[in-house]
């Protein structure tokens, strides 16, 4: 399956960044994946390798936008060999179930890091 989303949040790449570079974090938003960083791109982001509830890879490119981060994730995995793997009822839940968990946590994140402030408004003047 592949997955995509793009989200604009309105704080600099390198904050972005920071949200991400904590492993502690990545069992709290992906509790059923087990990641490894294969490239660690510092203020563009990170490439990890997938193994656990899905087999392949992952991305959060940090991209610099107008006054902020479009944030760009990538997941590009299978379910793991067993007797369903291949069921297509199966794959429509989990790829429904992956972009819906994609959007709870580039939002939160947007929410957090932003803390309210508006597109075009620079941090101060709140």
């Amino acid at each position: 399956m592949d997955i995509v989303d793009e989200t604009f949040v309105v704080v600099t790449p390198k904050v972005v960044a920071a949200a991400f570079s904590d492993p502690t974090s990545w069992r709290r938003l992906w509790p059923d994946l087990r990641l490894e960083v294969y490239a660690d791109r510092g203020d563009e982001g990170l490439r990890w390798t997938v193994r656990g509830a899905l087999v392949g890879t992952m991305e959060v490119w940090l991209e610099p936008m107008l006054d902020g981060t479009l944030l760009h994730y990538f997941l590009r995995a299978d379910l793991p060999p067993g007797p369903d793997a291949a069921d297509p009822a199966r794959l429509a839940r989990e790829r429904r179930h992956r972009q819906l968990a994609t959007k709870r946590i580039t939002l939160g994140l947007k929410m957090m890091l932003e803390q309210g402030r508006p597109p075009g408004c620079p941090p101060e003047s709140l």
